[in-house]
């Protein structure tokens, strides 16, 4: 299966950039204050959704569910409440496995001097990724899963995914849940687009989190 080939080049990928290729922690800390690091990730998230829609071809209208949600106001509310869940059961998971501390992209500090950079890099990340992952787990990978297996197995089988395209071990469990949180959010609204909103704030708020210390 196509999908299944995507996803798992960009899971070698990123494992093998994150454990076999040595790269400085003070270097990965300080890459969303370049610009180079916004560009390179737009040009891969563009290569990713451009492998997406080729695979998705000539069903992509149903098959990456790009519609609105039937009732906005409902969905906005699961969003709402499913943000607000995975956030907190991520928070206590991270305490004892560090998830976030592995990733290493956020900085602990603010480089000033950067802000035009770090915007940048806000964008991409809070915006084109989500996009993107939404499009490619939530979208496409959902549709191929739920037509052949069902709710339960889309759900699970598209969170195990995203968990393992990120390339990192002590944050699996993290992104696992998160990923099964977007996958029944995209369940119950049958729509990607409050996925992509929740994401984008749980990337938001973590990017913010630099200027708290």
């Amino acid at each position: 299966m196509a999908f299944l080939a995507l996803v798992g080049s960009v899971s070698a990928l990123n494992y093998l950039g994150n454990y076999a290729v040595t790269t400085s922690k003070q270097k990965t800390e300080e890459a969303l204050f370049n610009y180079s690091t916004a560009v390179l990730a737009t040009v891969v998230y563009g290569l990713i959704l451009a492998l997406v829609l080729w695979i998705a071809s000539p069903w992509r209208a149903q098959l990456l569910a790009l519609r609105p949600p039937r009732r906005w106001l409902r969905a906005l509310g699961l969003a709402a409440a499913t943000l607000l869940v995975a956030g907190i059961a991520i928070a206590l998971i991270d305490s004892f496995l560090h998830g976030g501390r592995e990733q290493g992209v956020v900085p602990k500090h603010f480089l000033h001097g950067h802000a035009g950079a770090y915007t940048a890099n806000w964008l991409v990340v809070a915006g084109v990724a989500p996009f993107v992952e939404e499009t490619t787990y939530r979208g496409l990978g959902y549709s191929l899963f739920f037509a052949r297996w069902g709710v339960t197995v889309a759900i699970v089988a598209t969170g195990l995914l995203f968990a393992a395209s990120h390339g990192l071990l002590q944050a699996f469990p993290e992104l696992a849940i998160f990923g099964f949180a977007l996958a029944w959010l995209r369940s119950r609204t049958d729509s990607v687009f409050p996925g992509m909103l929740v994401h984008s704030a749980f990337n938001s708020f973590a990017l913010a989190s630099v200027f708290l210390h």
